[in-house]
Order: structure tokens, then sequence, then C-alpha cells
């Protein structure tokens, strides 16, 4: 860690020196998510052949995974968004689009306000929905993410939302059983609302372990040809809860490895906080750990000129604290 002077912690924004003060640094914290990881033997590259093997592997990433959620990392927000950003992605191609990671926060962050994202983009609203918020069910929230996944609110959808929402709070309900099974009752209701079961499955399984924000996961790792006959597995299959099981074990090992290089990235990033200069420069700092990306009109409110925003950006990048992620000169997009 570069060491930083007595008159720097003065002078730093308050995000470094509410850690400072504690006698606690990023790096301390940081270097306590690096310890949490998920052995290898826990990692299920192929599906195995009985339900046993896979919840055990499942149990295992999981408990690691928890250790890193209640830690409350202050890039834990940024390390959501990115996992929103793969679901979304997963998503969009299992639907037949063609939209990866760049198109989708091209369409996130380059649609003027008022207009429409298009359907990409708004499934990846959805997503970043669920990662930004608190690990709760409620009417209005899962109208809004019906919305976003572009489906109507017939009543039969409605109603197998709202059972997702009693099997989340059923005491007797294992966590693996029930987010499979959420997954299982919303694409009954509606074969075409895939999406929208695997959002409210991982809103279930964070009700269950009690986490305090919902964690994208069955998303990335469900559509992975690794079900029988070498295709995905489908919520009407045999094996489905195990490829749910054997899904979140790998999506969780991942999710725990992004903890990781995210914690890395914004070591660095507060690091170098106290180099800046400008007004408002702490506000975008603590942005990007909370945010997948900015860009430089997402980020106008942080009362700083638009000039003095690509400065701060620009500058950032030289030192090796953020990544412009679009290699563009124009519209350029930045995150850790």
């Amino acid at each position: 860690m570069i060491p930083v002077s007595e008159m720097e912690v003065a002078d730093s924004p308050p995000l470094l020196r509410r850690k400072r003060a504690s006698g606690t640094t990023y790096a301390d914290s940081r270097e306590q998510v690096l310890n949490v990881g998920v052995p290898s033997w826990a990692r299920l590259e192929r599906m195995p052949e009985n339900l046993e093997t896979a919840a055990f592997s499942a149990g295992a990433a999981l408990s690691a995974l928890d250790a890193v959620v209640r830690r409350g990392e202050r890039s834990a927000g940024a390390w959501r968004q990115r996992l929103a950003l793969a679901a979304a992605e997963a998503c969009a191609r299992r639907a037949g689009r063609t939209e990866d990671v760049a198109a989708l926060r091209d369409a996130f962050f380059l649609t003027r306000p008022g207009d429409d994202f298009g359907p990409a983009g708004r499934m990846l609203v959805g997503w970043k929905q669920l990662a930004a918020s608190d690990a709760a069910f409620g009417r209005v929230r899962v109208a809004a993410a019906i919305e976003a996944f572009g489906l109507r609110p017939e009543e039969e959808l409605v109603e197998a939302a709202s059972a997702c929402e009693t099997l989340a709070r059923d005491p007797t309900a294992p966590a693996l059983v029930a987010a499979a099974e959420a997954v299982r009752m919303v694409v009954a209701a509606s074969p075409e609302a895939m999406p929208l079961g695997l959002w409210l499955a991982d809103l279930v399984l964070s009700t269950k372990l009690r986490w305090p924000h919902p964690v994208p996961l069955l998303a990335t790792r469900i559509f992975d040809r690794s079900g029988a006959n070498g295709r995905a597995a489908r919520p009407g299959d045999e094996s489905w809860q195990l490829a749910c099981a054997h899904a979140y074990a790998r999506a969780a090992a991942a999710a725990c490895d992004g903890a990781m290089e995210i914690a890395r990235r914004a070591e660095r990033l507060v690091v170098v906080a106290p180099k800046l200069r400008a007004k408002g420069a702490d506000a975008i700092v603590e942005r990007l750990l909370r945010e997948d990306a900015l860009t430089v009109a997402a980020a106008s409110g942080a009362r700083l000129s638009d000039r003095a925003l690509r400065r701060l950006f620009d500058r950032l990048v030289e030192l090796g604290a953020v990544r412009e992620l679009t290699g563009r000169d124009t519209f350029r997009i930045y995150g850790l």
C-alpha cells in the first residue's frame, strides 16, 4: 500500500479520513476480503450427478460469499452493480439479443433522459435496481421489475411473484430449494418471464440468508450449457433443482473472485483520493465505489463543470485509480 502522510490524511476527503480515524485502513479491510475465498474443492465446473454434491458445493461457496456480503465494503455497491451487468448480459443473450456488456453500458449511459433504453437497456435497469436496493419485497418494486423485463402485469404472474415472497418467508423452505422453486413458479405463470423469475430467485435467496442487499447470481450461470445433452437447464426439467444448486455454486465462487478484484481497484482509488484537489471530487469517489461506472453527464450533479469532470476523470485514469471502459475518444465511460 502507498504510504500516506499525516498531512495527507488531514487534507483527505471524508471517505479516507473515516477509515483512518478508526485505525483501520482501506487496505486492512481489503485484506480481510482477500482472505475470504472459495476453496478449490467447492468449485464445480461440470454439473455433478446428484443434488447432494451440488448443494454441498453451493453451501460452501455461499458461506464464503456471506462473509463478503456482511463485511459491508465501500466498494460493495460497485461489485453488486457489476454482477447486475453480468446478469443482464446473460438474460439478453438468452433472449437472442446481441448486446454485450459494452452495448448495455452504452444503452444505459448514452440514452437521453426521457428516452427509451430499449429492451436490453430496460433489462439492465431492472437488474441494477435489484442490486441497489435492500432485500425486501413490495408491490411497487415487483411491478417495476415486471415492466423492466417487458412483461404485462397479468394476474397469474403477479400471483406467482406474491407466492415467491411467501416462499422467502417460509422458515421450512431451504434457501436453494426456495430460489429454484421461485423461478419454476414464475415461468409456469408466464413462459416469457424467465428473467423475472431469476430476479425473484436472487431476492428470495437474499431474504433467506438475511443479506442487507440482494446479490445478482443465478442468471450469471444458469444459462451455461452444463445440463443434459449439453444444453442449458429449464425450469420444467427434473434436474432443475440440481441445475440451480450447481449454478449458485459457480456464481457464488465467481462473485467472491469479483469482490477481490473490485477491492484491489477500490484500494487504489481510495489511496489516491487525497491527491484530488477539485471541489466535489470526494462525491465522485464515493459514486465510483458505489456504481458500476460513470460518465461526465451522469456525474454532472457533483458541483463540477463538465470540463472539470473530464479533467478529474482523466486524472484518475492517469493515477491508475479508475479505467476508461470504452476505448473511445468521446462519450467515455469510467469505472473501477
